[in-house]
């Protein structure tokens, strides 16, 4: 069989694997190599096919013994294969990804003023897809260029920015290189990050109705290309479509918000046993870390800094993949905890009646329900991306759930 694998120097969180799982019969595994082991790997590791990510798309330019007419122009690769000669091919298929990208997002660039932050292999390749998508104008930010950080007031007026440095990439999530509300003429915004989901960047474009879309589709395109590539088989626009449909179900969080004893670790539990997803609940993982129950907490160190101990486990666990998470009950007082959940999940408000709730060992639970939940209720909306209401059996709740879910997935 085919050995085959993404090589970069940084792989921890890859879902190229998953990808290549879906589309052909090779090995593929991920390659993590220090930059001073580079020739190394090079000389001796007896692959067929490699993808190329950060740092070494240029790099491998040179060791390329012929390149496609598009790698020439880019002048980087990420996609090597071997010859049966021994030679080495290098492709671009990250063009082809990021045009899929562009029109999956409806970003219109012709005539346009685009600005491109980072001026890595990434880089390259957005700036040739462009230019022959007929871009008025295409500036490169880096951090010590001519075009910088510290003049972008220069280029306020852009009217689309495509992000292909690092910055908000798992494990740093949160972190945003730009603040978009600068730039009054902005359109639309393009990050090529697929984790998280949805980067600080993209979450901030969201909020100003911005339009706007992330880097999977653009992972799972070129990586198509690639495997085309790889065994010499074409690859529908369906199959495509389905993957990166299958790798959205599989790494999205389900994440349960609403009123405290709403049943959101009852129905997280019934979701585990359907999905064999972990399940992460929110309040437990905070009297793990804090030693204490939580009714201990608010006695000791008052309502403020549990929501403290909260927002610190919410970002944690919200950069993670591919799990259930149940929530307390008063996350959503707090703001910043929806970027943290909404960044890879779908946020579901379970709303249940207040006569069924249930208040046992819970501090906020012993005053008025009917006045907390209209005060909360507007906050469950504005974070929730669907309403479930828990008037059924566990287990029917917890299907109605995964369908909703799967539902928002595929719209």
């Amino acid at each position: 069989m085919l050995q085959c694998g993404l090589l970069g120097e940084k792989l921890m969180h890859s879902y190229s694997p998953l990808i290549h799982k879906e589309l052909g019969n090779y090995y593929y595994d991920l390659f993590e190599v220090e930059q001073d082991q580079l020739a190394h790997f090079m000389r001796t590791t007896p692959f067929h096919g490699l993808n190329v990510t950060i740092p070494y798309k240029q790099l491998l330019f040179d060791y390329c013994d012929q390149l496609s007419p598009a790698a020439q122009a880019i002048g980087s690769v990420n996609t090597v294969v071997r010859k049966g000669d021994g030679r080495l091919y290098g492709e671009n298929t990250d063009a082809a990804g990021f045009l899929q990208l562009l029109k999956i997002g409806n970003i219109e660039v012709k005539n346009k003023k685009v600005l491109v932050l980072g001026s890595g292999g990434s880089s390259l390749t957005v700036c040739y897809v462009l230019k022959e998508q007929g871009a008025l104008e295409t500036v490169v930010v880096s951090r010590s260029g001519e075009h910088n950080y510290n003049n972008l007031d220069k280029h306020h007026d852009s009217q689309v920015i495509v992000n292909t440095t690092p910055v908000g990439m798992y494990p740093n999530n949160g972190s945003s290189p730009v603040c978009l509300q600068k730039f009054k003429n902005l359109e639309g915004v393009v990050d090529l990050i697929y984790n998280p989901d949805k980067t600080a960047l993209l979450l901030e474009a969201e909020k100003l109705a911005i339009s706007n879309i992330g880097g999977l589709p653009m992972l799972v395109a070129q990586a198509a290309a690639a495997s085309e590539i790889f065994i010499g088989r074409s690859v529908s626009p369906k199959k495509i479509d389905d993957i990166t449909a299958k790798i959205r179900k599989e790494t999205q969080n389900i994440i349960l918000i609403g009123m405290p004893g709403s049943g959101k670790t009852t129905v997280g539990l019934a979701l585990a046993e359907i999905t064999g997803r972990k399940l992460i609940d929110t309040d437990q993982e905070i009297v793990s870390q804090v030693g204490k129950s939580i009714p201990a907490i608010f006695e000791r160190d008052g309502e403020a800094e549990f929501r403290k101990y909260e927002t610190d486990i919410i970002k944690k666990v919200g950069a993670q993949s591919g799990v259930i998470i149940t929530t307390g009950g008063g996350c959503v007082t707090v703001p910043e905890n929806y970027a943290a959940l909404r960044q890879n999940g779908i946020i579901l408000f379970l709303d249940r009646h207040l006569a069924l709730l249930d208040r046992t060992g819970r501090p906020l639970s012993v005053g008025d329900l009917k006045q907390m939940y209209e005060q909360r209720r507007p906050l469950y909306e504005k974070f929730a991306d669907l309403d479930i209401t828990n008037d059924q059996a566990v287990e029917k709740v917890a299907k109605k759930v995964l369908e909703a879910f799967y539902e928002a997935i595929n719209y």
